[in-house]
């Protein structure tokens, strides 16, 4: 530390300025800036390049000459008559002319005492309100305050353009209580790009590192943060966010439309839409559309096209493929004054190694577990997450509640939940180590996701969860505090699996599978399920929905609409992938937009005027939304009939409604040959009105049909009181509803 040393009587130690000159120096606050001695007070600064250096303020003019102590740019003066904090600028000159600026060494602390406890105990709920580069006014003067964690390490260092990338410029003061490093920057503002110079416990400086609460970054390949503001972005989607608040998922309509907002549509040359682009044309066509929600895959910043978000670095930067986070901000206002929700798909099982980004942070197992058995993924060779770390839960907890408290979204889709829950998975014996009771699940992992979801639903009623968890853990949609893992919704993995194998069997061998219809039943309110056609059963060799399906053209569509028509008669809340409303016939291609040219084909477009229709009848019918979750909204008519391969079941709307929706049959037909006179067990006899055919001629199908309506007379069948005789046309579903119902 400085002590009284050589003429001036208070010139620094040696090896203070040495350690400073070598950005080795782990206390430079210590040093630099503005310093007691007896009645008056010492400024020392660093200016390299400088000649000569004065402390100067807007009152008195010079207030102290410097005088420089070492070569390398080490001044230093003595003011009297002050002592404690004032405000002064640093006035310097050489050979090429003269500038000044304020000394970020003459600014305090930002941060307080209760900042290091709440981050040291995990529990900092607004945590990217401190961590991060936050421009604001401090001590009178309009700067960006840095502060980033790294516990480990030797020196932490700002660097940008600002200071020519030297790591001496704005050595950083530690926050010793928890690991945190700070600095204001003085005259920095927004735009402003910088990342952290880190010197290591052992000495040796790593790697340039992007800030991990960095709220915009560089478009890539470049990989540095970029100072900006997501705080003051004007919304306009109040009534959007009080309706939010009252809903209760489980029992409203939930259709969502799941977007690769890179290859959603493109612009000219091939470019990206920019986010008010995708405001313009994706937010009107889904609304049209009638989805209830958007889902984007990761829009979290991330280094490699081909991960499509999966593998994100900038947790807290929307994208700079698209623009700034202001235009995020707008894109998801539009959403919500056109009635969509939107959800963003959120990695917090895994990060990528790539050496600007979380690995090794401080040169030390940080962010990640330090053995690889429990700390790489070996399927996507990333780190994974060390859920037992407080401060590394804290992290992305408030990363979760960011996106809600900042962009205003719906919910979050947790990408890769099995890969959380269990320390065995994608290992071999011998690559994993088990947990303190000797079992493979991961007990840290399952408190941060109890976590997670209590705090989103705790602060912000109305939001939603969706685990992607694809084995039979139990409770993954039960709350928390029962024993669950807290999430609203799971994806219905085994469902999607099933249904899809049932639909590419030829139609003359369907009635050996027929199970795989039925077999999802058992277990449909196990959980509140989503049934998801995502983005992953269109890739890699999979092939697209329609070209899944065998037969000629006529076949697949016919197909593809009663297969569509099945699944938003299910139980559970529905997802597309963007495409498959269309009959996207080539799998998708992160690298180029949908081929929209299509709809210039009626079967195509046929194909999304059902898909309109679908969400149309999903939301105006109760019993196909209100018991989604509720077994009692769900009854067999004819389970059994694997021989012509047919189906019928009712839904029913929730008594506690209050709202007395009429009950809804569906009815399917997976073989090209038409059913006439098929006798169909109802609930009341009367007039049930067809109100969705996939054979209707608009559609692109044959026109057979019921005229319209069938009548259900009081003859029993299938274990229900009435029955009708219905015309089931080839490959086709119908959706037929009691005229009349007073419920």
């Amino acid at each position: 530390m400085a002590r009284a040393k050589g003429g001036l009587g208070w010139t620094a130690d040696p090896e203070d300025i040495g350690a400073l000159l070598g950005a080795r120096h782990d206390d430079p606050f210590g040093v630099l800036g503005p310093h007691t001695v007896g009645r008056g007070t010492v400024i020392r600064a660093f200016v390299p390049g400088a000649e000569t250096v004065e402390a100067v303020d807007a009152d008195s003019g010079v207030i102290a000459a410097l005088t420089r102590v070492h070569d390398g740019g080490v001044f230093e003066g003595k003011v009297t008559g002050r002592k404690g904090r004032f405000r002064y600028r640093l006035r310097c000159a050489n050979a090429g002319g003269g500038w000044e600026f304020d000394d970020p060494y003459g600014f305090g602390p930002i941060l307080g005492p209760t900042d290091d406890y709440l981050f040291a105990e995990g529990t900092h709920k607004q945590l990217y309100e401190k961590l991060g580069a936050h421009p604001k006014e401090h001590e009178g003067v309009p700067g960006v305050h840095f502060a980033v964690w790294a516990p480990n390490a030797r020196r932490v260092s700002v660097v940008g353009d600002f200071n020519a990338w030297d790591g001496r410029r704005h050595q950083m003061r530690r926050r010793v209580d928890s690991g945190v490093w700070e600095i204001f920057a003085p005259g920095l503002a927004e735009g402003a790009i910088y990342k952290y110079e880190i010197v290591g416990a052992d000495n040796t400086v790593l790697p340039l590192k992007a800030d991990p609460f960095g709220f915009a970054s560089e478009l890539r390949p470049s990989t540095a943060s970029v100072v900006a503001r997501t705080d003051r972005f004007d919304w306009a989607d109040d009534a959007h966010m009080a309706h939010l608040k009252t809903m209760d998922a489980r029992r409203t309509p939930i259709s969502i439309y799941e977007v690769h907002l890179g290859s959603w549509r493109r612009g000219e040359g091939g470019r990206y839409l920019t986010w008010d682009e995708l405001a313009d044309q994706l937010v009107p066509y889904a609304a049209d559309m009638g989805f209830t929600h958007l889902e984007f895959l990761p829009i979290s910043e991330f280094p490699f096209d081909p991960s499509w978000g999966y593998q994100p670095i900038g947790l807290f930067a929307p994208t700079a493929r698209f623009g700034t986070p202001d235009g995020f901000a707008r894109l998801v206002d539009r959403a919500h004054r056109a009635g969509l929700g939107v959800l963003l798909d959120w990695v917090p099982a895994h990060f990528p190694t790539d050496v600007h980004g979380l690995a090794r942070f401080d040169g030390t197992a940080l962010y990640e577990h330090q053995d690889p058995r429990q700390g790489f993924h070996p399927d996507w060779k990333t780190a994974i997450y060390n859920f037992g770390r407080r401060e590394v839960v804290n992290y992305l907890a408030a990363n979760a509640l960011y996106w809600l408290d900042r962009f205003h979204v719906d919910g979050l889709r947790v990408d890769a939940v099995a890969s959380m829950l269990y320390l065995d998975y994608s290992r071999k014996e011998g690559e994993w180590i088990p947990n303190r009771e000797g079992g493979n699940q991961n007990l840290e992992a399952v408190a941060f996701l109890r976590t997670i979801n209590t705090l989103v639903y705790g602060e912000h009623p109305g939001a939603m969860t969706v685990a992607e968890e694809s084995t039979s853990w139990p409770g993954v949609s039960q709350p928390a505090h029962a024993g669950g893992l807290g999430f609203g919704f799971k994806w219905n993995m085994g469902w999607m699996h099933d249904t899809l194998d049932y639909v590419s069997k030829e139609p003359v061998h369907r009635k050996w599978h027929h199970d795989k219809l039925t077999f999802g039943l058992l277990y449909a309110f196990s959980e509140n399920f989503v049934l998801p056609l995502s983005h992953d059963e269109v890739v890699y060799g999979k092939r697209s929905i329609i070209e899944k399906i065998p037969g000629d053209d006529w076949q697949k569509f016919a197909t593809a609409r009663a297969y569509y028509a099945f699944m938003w008669g299910h139980p559970g809340k529905k997802l597309l992938f963007m495409g498959q409303e269309f009959g996207q016939r080539a799998e998708w291609n992160f690298e180029q937009g949908l081929d929209w040219h299509l709809l210039g084909d009626a079967r195509h477009e046929g194909l999304r005027r059902l898909i309109r229709d679908l969400n149309a009848g999903y939301r105006r019918e109760g019993a196909l939304h209100q018991t989604d979750c509720l077994p009692d909204g769900f009854r067999w008519s004819v389970v059994d009939d694997r021989e012509q391969s047919v189906i019928a079941f009712l839904r029913f709307a929730d008594p506690a409604s209050g709202q007395g929706a009429r009950p809804v049959a569906v009815l399917c037909n997976f073989t090209p040959v038409p059913r006439p006179a098929y006798r169909v067990g109802l609930p009341a006899a009367g007039r049930w009105l067809e109100i969705l055919n996939t054979d209707a001629a608009a559609y692109g199908g044959s026109g057979m049909g019921n005229l319209g309506a069938v009548m259900a007379t009081d003859q029993p069948s299938h274990g229900l009181p009435a029955s009708a005789e219905v015309t089931l046309p080839p490959l086709a579903t119908l959706w037929l509803a009691l005229d009349g119902y007073q419920g």
